[in-house]
């Protein structure tokens, strides 16, 4: 736990501390819960709202990144670890997981010294071991244990040799600890109730008040140390359960370097190495990429189910299987681009990423078909006309197709190219999870028109060239004449 002196302290040096950074605006941040009755925050949750100058305004080579690293390089406290979110983001978090980080890992069980026991060890083997630390941001286990309290235990034989029953005592105990309201005090059309108890340094001296006095029955006054026992003893600050289990949490901030799908799964691996989980615990781990997961088991559905209806579409049209898988080959040609462009804008795969290439997928497939559609056209004009004896012939026909017809080919694909480069560039609200829905998009774009460009007339001269001898084409008959 944390005392609210103490939280003062460390919240106040926190702001002069972000405000020392250049490309700090203003700071503002709270100590505990808020006036919500249903806010559960503990007084050693801190949140900090920092608002940053416009990035105009930035030291020069400043990114985010090295921003977030350098606050978090600041704000080193014992004890307390650093989540950097935004403030939406922080709330749909913790109403969507229960968790405060980026990835929460839940320790069930049945004691609580037992589950902080285990959380320990796991905050421990993610920070020390190898495969986990370079990714490993913070990992804080919450004490489930730890916290000071004052008891006072009524004896009810005593109580009762004065003549008092156990209400009598816990009534003083209430007014002289919590307060008791006495009176009001009007101040013009405002109400204020007036409370009544001891002050700080009484109600924190156990002798001061194992000297409390309680009115008996025949109205003599006894110390409260007489009817009760008063002690400070130890205990968990607060009791987490879910499931009708215990819970412990291990709070954990990963690095940008790694999706988090990804350091869920080091993660695992080093902590069925290094920890040793009791008999009848148990561990969930928990986080916004639960979502992911899900989503990725509906996405091995959608997406070959996706690439079946193209194929068969393009089937139904074309009626030639191998028109078909010539023109599914500009799938894989879309995925070159789109993989080069995220690892280039260092985008981790995310549902958005994904949705983006399935998105390309379909454009993609229109580039090759429009390709494959002149080509065609081009092949049968000249057979219709008996110009495609040779080789040399085939080669005419092709270049007829790929190249004259280039222009509604190169229209198609900058169309379709130019409408995505604007949202690469915009800032407004929703922006980065559109981006990560055009990157994947564009890339494909651009590598499947210069692709289907360069490879679909080769592949086209293989397919239709079996069986034509080679030799140069035959003169124009005009030509002769």
């Amino acid at each position: 736990g944390m005392s609210i002196s103490e939280a003062t302290q460390t919240l106040q040096t926190m702001d002069q501390m972000l405000m020392k950074i250049p490309e700090v605006e203003r700071v503002f941040g709270k100590a505990g819960r808020s006036t919500s009755p249903t806010d559960p925050a503990p007084l050693e949750m801190i949140e900090t709202n920092i608002m940053l100058k416009p990035e105009s305004e930035w030291r020069a080579g400043m990114t985010w990144d090295q921003l977030i690293a350098e606050m978090d390089a600041k704000l080193r406290f014992p004890g307390v670890p650093n989540i950097w979110w935004m403030p939406i983001q922080t709330r749909t978090q913790m109403l969507a997981t229960g968790i405060r980080s980026t990835l929460g890992i839940k320790v069930y069980g049945t004691e609580l010294a037992a589950i902080e026991d285990t959380a320990v060890e796991i905050e421990r083997a993610l920070l020390k071991d190898p495969r986990t630390a370079p990714y490993t941001r913070s990992a804080f286990a919450e004490r489930t244990t730890g916290g000071y309290f004052l008891d006072f235990d009524i004896n009810r034989a005593r109580s009762a040799r004065f003549g008092l029953n156990v209400v009598d005592v816990q009534d003083v105990i209430v007014a002289a600890m919590g307060g008791k309201v006495v009176s009001q005090t009007v101040e013009g059309r405002e109400r204020y109730n007036i409370l009544v108890r001891y002050a700080r340094e009484f109600r924190e001296d156990v002798q001061a008040l194992e000297r409390v006095l309680i009115s008996t029955a025949n109205g003599a006054q006894i110390p409260i140390s007489q009817v009760a026992d008063i002690k400070f003893r130890t205990g968990p600050p607060m009791i987490r359960s879910e499931d009708a289990q215990l819970q412990g949490i291990v709070s954990v901030d990963v690095n940008d370097d790694i999706g988090v799908p990804d350091y869920v799964a080091l993660a695992k691996q080093v902590v069925a190495d290094k920890v040793d989980i009791p008999t009848g615990y148990r561990l969930s781990w928990a986080g916004q990429f639960e979502y992911f997961e899900r989503a990725k088991q509906r996405l091995k559905i959608l997406v070959p189910l996706t690439v079946f209806m193209i194929f068969f579409m393009l089937y139904f049209h074309r009626k030639s299987l191998v028109e078909t898988l010539i023109v599914m080959l500009a799938l894989p040609f879309s995925l070159v681009g789109s993989t080069w462009l995220l690892a280039l804008l260092e985008y981790k795969l995310s549902v958005a990423v994904a949705v983006g290439m399935i998105a390309v997928s379909g454009l993609a497939v229109e580039l090759g078909l429009l390709m494959m559609l002149y080509l065609d056209i081009a092949w049968r004009r000249h057979r219709a006309e008996g110009r495609l004896n040779t080789r040399a012939d085939l080669a005419e026909a092709i270049m007829e197709g790929a190249a004259q017809r280039l222009r509604p080919k190169l229209m198609t694909g900058m169309a379709l190219f130019m409408g995505l480069v604007p949202i690469m560039y915009t800032t407004s609200t929703g922006a980065d999870v559109m981006k990560r829905v055009a990157a994947p998009m564009l890339g494909g774009v651009a590598s499947a028109l210069i692709l289907v460009l360069l490879v679909f007339p080769a592949i086209f001269a293989f397919w239709r060239g079996r069986g034509l001898p080679d030799g140069a084409s035959r003169p124009d008959e005009s030509r002769v004449q």
